[in-house]
């Protein structure tokens, strides 16, 4: 069986691969524009673009201006693009407001719900992506998006607890490994998507997250149902992917014991690759300035250290004072690919498996 294209709407991605969002400069536009030609879709995360610019630009000016020249490379290109918002940033409202007028293609929104998310969409024509981790949260958005502003999502990605980066459950179901797998989170999800695509005349497409890793895994999903999967750990192993080499080498380098879930600052879990940082960040309270006040959920004055600063402290290489973030199957990876090997071995292994 062929693999089908992801049909978000109007919009018709070759293959139905999301590249995910993943902050602090890991997928800028050189990742984006490389998966969106390979026939997937790129994804450029917005928060920590800044930080290579001048600082004495206002924070959310010279994000908002990052933000432009990034989506400007890709769609120069004539490729799609999509744009991932953290709920959580205290610019939320802001940076959707530059995704709509820079003419992004999809925009995701998660670390929250985005119930105001079509408010500062606009009438913009993005496709508008809430990333959730329970299908009682897609149900909400659902319900809330309809009384408010009479519209539905374009697609649902629902998030597995696999996955890399903040994420959507308790830290103690993630310890006690009895948060619900993606399995059951994406069938629970594909229900409430056929509840209200009646109502909204339109099919809602439900991808799949949070350690999807191979062709198999790609098959397993489309044929439960899914529309596609959405994979950010594998493509930061890439040619493309702009993270310094020891970033890169560190995912080529983790076994089982160097990944760990911790309480990031901003009060969620997080699984990252183990550092001498890591091990210190739990101890005394470092003395910072907080130069960004850039998470609404994050108190500089209890946190031990800066998050966004650690995350900005790895793209650049110095893993002494910082932490990767991954997936859980990051210890599966023992090379670099170029994206377009990455997506062709995704798609050659799925297609006999399809049914």
């Amino acid at each position: 069986m062929k693999i089908p294209s992801l049909k978000i709407g109007d919009l018709i991605v070759r293959y139905p691969v999301i590249q995910g969002g993943m902050g602090v400069s890991v997928s800028k536009a050189s990742l984006a524009s490389a998966v969106s030609r390979a026939g997937g879709l790129g994804v450029i995360a917005s928060v920590g673009l800044g930080e290579e610019m001048d600082t004495s630009i206002p924070y959310l000016e010279r994000s908002q201006q990052a933000l432009a020249a990034e989506i400007r490379k890709v769609k120069e290109q004539g490729l799609a693009v999509g744009v991932n918002v953290m709920v959580a940033l205290t610019t939320f409202g802001d940076m959707v407001k530059t995704c709509a007028k820079e003419g992004v293609d999809v925009l995701f929104a998660g670390a929250g719900l985005p119930l105001r998310l079509p408010e500062f969409a606009g009438d913009s024509n993005m496709k508008l992506v809430p990333i959730i981790s329970s299908g009682r949260a897609a149900d909400v958005i659902c319900r809330s998006w309809f009384k408010k502003y009479s519209r539905f999502p374009d697609a649902i990605v629902v998030e597995g607890p696999m996955a890399g980066g903040h994420l959507g459950f308790k830290l103690n179901d993630l310890l006690d490994g009895t948060a619900s797998d993606l399995d059951t989170l994406v069938k629970e999800t594909l229900v409430v998507a056929e509840k209200y695509e009646q109502q909204a005349g339109r099919k809602i497409p439900v991808i799949a997250a949070g350690g999807v890793y191979s062709g198999a895994d790609l098959a397993r999903f489309l044929n439960m149902g899914a529309s596609g999967v959405q994979m950010g750990t594998r493509f930061v192993a890439t040619e493309e992917c702009d993270v310094s080499e020891e970033y890169k080498q560190s995912y080529i380098d983790a076994k089982e014991d160097d990944v760990a879930v911790i309480l990031s600052p901003v009060g969620l879990p997080a699984r990252v690759i183990k550092t001498p940082f890591v091990e210190e960040s739990f101890g005394a309270k470092q003395k910072f300035k907080c130069f960004y006040k850039c998470l609404i959920t994050c108190d500089a004055d209890k946190a031990n250290y800066c998050i966004a600063l650690a995350l900005l402290n790895s793209y650049r290489g110095q893993l002494d004072e910082g932490f990767p973030m991954c997936g859980q199957n990051v210890t599966r990876i023992d090379k670099i690919l170029s994206v377009e090997e990455l997506i062709q071995e995704l798609t050659g292994e799925a297609e006999p498996l399809l049914t």
